[in-house]
């Protein structure tokens, strides 16, 4: 849920999924579309999806339960090399380099002097410093792992440092040398209004609240703009998100 969604926007429905489903079994005994309708409006729906998936194949493959290591996590629908890690180090307390924005962040800051990571994608060199940093003991490393994380979200900030306040100020060479101005790419923030994804939200929005199946009609009613329109709502199809029915209504998935 957390994969590129602010923590606040996070917390209920996470406690509302987690009393409804808090096993892996307990959701995979769901329907995709009962995953859907809980994901409600978090965005990028296809995690809801995943979800279920994985939970499905931990019941198949995993017993039931979480698996602990890296390539079996890796294994899961959606899982990609950060919440793999994540999940190693903050629930299996697993020595491995938990490497996100924030932490990325603040490496680009402390040791290379810059206000941000020079790379949209993680590089070897940031994998290999950030396991290098890691203390041997895996119960340590988790923790430094977590640290490191809570310093790029509340202090070392993209937009406003709290460098006075910084317990590794002495150490920042970005700081040290007068915090120089990002000299890279321009950073462009997303933009939502408008977008295939906004409209894809929009009926996806329709279907999931409704009681029954949804005509195209009522679809047509949710966007106003029919070629943007079509092209969304065959893309949620294709994505699994929208079932059609054999009638020509549309459905969450069974």
């Amino acid at each position: 849920m957390l994969q590129q969604t602010p923590v606040s926007r996070v917390l209920e429905p996470f406690a509302q999924w987690m009393e409804r489903w808090p096993t892996p079994s307990a959701l995979a005994s769901a329907t995709p579309g009962e995953a859907i309708v809980m994901w409600g409006r978090l965005g990028y729906p296809r995690r809801a999806l995943r979800l279920h998936a994985t939970a499905v194949m931990c019941c198949e493959q995993f017993g039931g339960e979480i698996p602990a290591t890296l390539p079996q996590l890796r294994s899961l629908p959606g899982v990609g090399e950060y919440t793999a890690a994540a999940i190693a180090a903050f629930a299996f307390q697993r020595r491995c380099a938990v490497l996100d924005t924030n932490v990325r962040r603040v490496h680009a800051r402390v040791f290379d002097g810059v206000q941000f990571a020079t790379t949209t994608s993680i590089t070897e060199r940031e994998r290999t410093r950030a396991d290098e940093l890691l203390p041997t003991d895996p119960h340590t490393s988790a923790r430094l792992s977590a640290a490191v994380m809570e310093l790029g979200a509340l202090v070392c900030s993209s937009r406003s440092p709290q460098c006075d306040g910084c317990p590794i100020r002495t150490q920042c060479m970005w700081r040290l040398n007068g915090k120089p101005e990002w000299q890279g790419p321009t950073r462009k923030g997303q933009t939502y209004e408008g977008t295939d994804r906004q409209c894809r939200g929009q009926l996806l929005a329709v279907v999931r609240n409704s009681d029954g199946p949804v005509e195209l009609g009522q679809l047509h009613q949710a966007w106003p703009e029919p070629v943007q329109r079509t092209r969304a709502l065959d893309s949620l199809v294709a994505d699994g998100l929208i079932d059609i029915r054999a009638d020509g209504t549309f459905s969450l998935p069974a």
